[in-house]
């Protein structure tokens, strides 16, 4: 059984570390790599074909023929992933790698060892000294923080740093309706596994773990006008799960809403 990693790429053909990649997948036959393309306007999808050559058995290529933001790119690799029977942990992490190698693996080591459905990486729980951010950045995820934690009620240091790993067995239940926010959606499944599990239960089976290197990378996805919106989407997400919905029923959840065979028209697949 292995362990399947997307990651989502938007305009990543000069920055995306080819050698980095296939030498670890070439060297970890335990893992598979799942990139996708989120429509990206440059040839970001020639190089992860590039890729996929280099290591046919071990890498698949999705293809979003529409750009429409992280949340969608990680679920249509986790559906993929998820009908993919010899995949037994999901997890996502950045495609300029400001989670390493090193890190991830060690995500997946507690996530087995512990018996947990979710391990995710946190920048903020006494990681070492090589964790780097600009200053900008730090004070509006201070201030996003909060504005996150009030919404969630539970203890969680760091929501949205971008290296989580997912029991095969939870990820109709993260995955199963599309997210609200395209950057967001972080946020949306500790809501779902807070929902499923109950506010008693969450945080007994779900792991924060300090990230020993972080390193955030220029050229972010997110511009001022995501920022200034986020307050605003942050308030949509939590009517919508707080006030608006009911929680699901097991049945529901899982009764086939999931699904395994997208259409032709979002995406295809070079599995």
């Amino acid at each position: 059984m292995k362990t399947g990693i997307i990651i989502p790429c938007y305009n990543e053909e000069k920055r995306l570390d080819q050698d980095a990649f296939v030498s670890f997948i070439k060297e970890n036959e335990d893992y598979h790599l799942c990139f996708v393309n989120d429509g990206s306007k440059d040839q970001t999808l020639d190089v992860l074909h590039t890729m996929k050559d280099m290591a046919p058995e071990s890498i698949s290529v999705i293809d979003v023929k529409k750009n429409s933001g992280k949340a969608t790119a990680v679920r249509a690799g986790a559906r993929f992933l998820y009908s993919q029977s010899h995949i037994s942990n999901i997890g996502f992490m950045d495609a300029d790698l400001s989670t390493d190698f090193k890190d991830f693996k060690d995500l997946v080591k507690t996530l087995e060892k512990e018996n947990k459905i979710m391990v995710f990486g946190s920048r903020n729980s006494g990681g070492s000294s090589k964790i780097e951010r600009d200053f900008m950045r730090n004070v509006l995820s201070k201030f996003i923080k909060q504005f996150i934690l009030l919404i969630l009620g539970m203890s969680i240091r760091d929501t949205q740093c971008g290296a989580k790993v997912f029991t095969r067995d939870i990820v109709p239940v993260v995955y199963k309706d599309a997210f609200l926010s395209k950057w967001l959606f972080d946020v949306e499944i500790f809501l779902r596994l807070k929902r499923h599990l109950g506010e008693k239960n969450v945080m007994k089976r779900i792991t924060e773990q300090p990230l020993m290197r972080w390193v955030h990378v220029d050229d972010s996805k997110l511009g001022t006008k995501d920022a200034l919106i986020i307050p605003a989407k942050l308030t949509q997400i939590w009517l919508s799960y707080n006030v608006m919905r009911k929680a699901d029923t097991i049945h529901n959840i899982y009764g086939g809403a999931f699904d395994l065979n997208p259409t032709s028209t979002e995406f295809s697949i070079a599995a």
